[in-house]
């Protein structure tokens, strides 16, 4: 597997961390690691520049970091959080589908979304046809924090995203997801191959390592594009991890990082490759093959006691 880190200087193409030549069929996911331009059309600009840039690198699908409509800018006003918050069906988020038609490439693009009571954190995939393939809203909102004014999302979902290499099975999640290994597990069961992460947070070692374990854990891609340093509470790391802890002929564990960003903004670009992980799913031991599910009935209970006890969780 290869990783490129793609910067915004003359389409450059910095060496990451490499594994082994890339096989085919791979499918080219391009991290935005970017910083916000200010209101929604600078945004919208913006993220139109980058999207041109991933498709040039051979990107099969382009990922944004979290709430990139707003750059994560969440207001305590009820009022002006309202006015931030956009529709799915409007001029900012079909400015990408159309795009992603032009382009014969997948967009993931992350916004505001206008919603009553109150706005939603969500994230809409078209794929290469401009077509809405996912729409999924946060469902882990961090109610310790501003999104407690945010409505969280309902499900997890999956869907079959034409890429060129043809049907994939792409799941997301978005940022605190990520840290409650049910949201990946759910993933898993409904069938995600890879699953799509947009981030708003410092990624050290401890996030990276949560994001290591779900796709270890549960034989999948995970790829996450986070904001780079200069962003308020961020520091860039995106990653990707290829789910699979060994490769034919060799019994040693490898470590499934295939691409790890650093600070700096850019565009990334982690080749996950498809027939490696595919095979590794059909023959080794994690994700469903073992699990006893009629042993986790306490998983679904809605009891907390202490020390878990917090007077701000909303249901």
């Amino acid at each position: 597997m290869r990783s490129e880190a793609c910067t915004k200087s003359k389409s450059e193409i910095r060496s990451g961390r490499r594994i082994r030549a890339a096989a085919i069929p791979t499918m080219k996911i391009a991290l935005l690691q970017i910083l916000p331009a200010g209101s929604a059309d600078e945004n919208r600009k913006k993220g139109e520049e980058y999207c041109r840039r991933a498709k040039a690198a051979g990107a099969d699908v382009a990922l944004f970091p979290e709430m990139w409509s707003c750059g994560y800018r969440i207001p305590e006003c009820a009022e002006e959080l309202k006015r931030l918050a956009l529709p799915a069906d409007g001029a900012f988020v079909r400015s990408f589908a159309e795009l992603a038609r032009e382009l014969g490439m997948a967009i993931g693009v992350t916004f505001l979304e206008k919603f009553e009571p109150s706005p939603k954190n969500s994230l809409c995939l078209f794929d290469r046809f401009g077509h809405e393939a996912l729409h999924y809203s946060k469902v882990h909102t961090c109610d310790f924090g501003e999104e407690k004014y945010l409505t969280a999302g309902e499900d997890f979902f999956v869907c079959d995203l034409d890429t060129r290499e043809g049907a994939v099975k792409v799941g997301a999640m978005i940022c605190y997801d990520r840290e409650f290994p049910e949201s990946a597990r759910i993933l898993m069961l409904k069938g995600a191959e890879v699953v799509l992460v947009p981030n708003a947070c410092p990624m050290e070692i401890n996030r990276l390592s949560q994001l290591r374990g779900r796709a270890y854990e549960n034989m999948i891609a995970v790829a996450t594009a986070n904001y780079p340093a200069g962003q308020p509470d961020c520091n860039g790391h995106s990653s990707a991890f290829d789910g699979a802890a060994y490769l034919p002929g060799d019994e040693r564990s490898r470590d499934t990082c295939i691409l790890e960003a650093g600070e700096e903004e850019g565009l990334y670009i982690a080749d996950v490759d498809l027939r490696t992980l595919r095979a590794y799913r059909q023959s080794e031991v994690h994700g469903n093959a073992y699990r006893r599910p009629e042993k986790y009935g306490l998983l679904v209970s809605e009891k907390i006691e202490a020390p878990f006890m917090r007077a701000d969780r909303r249901k």
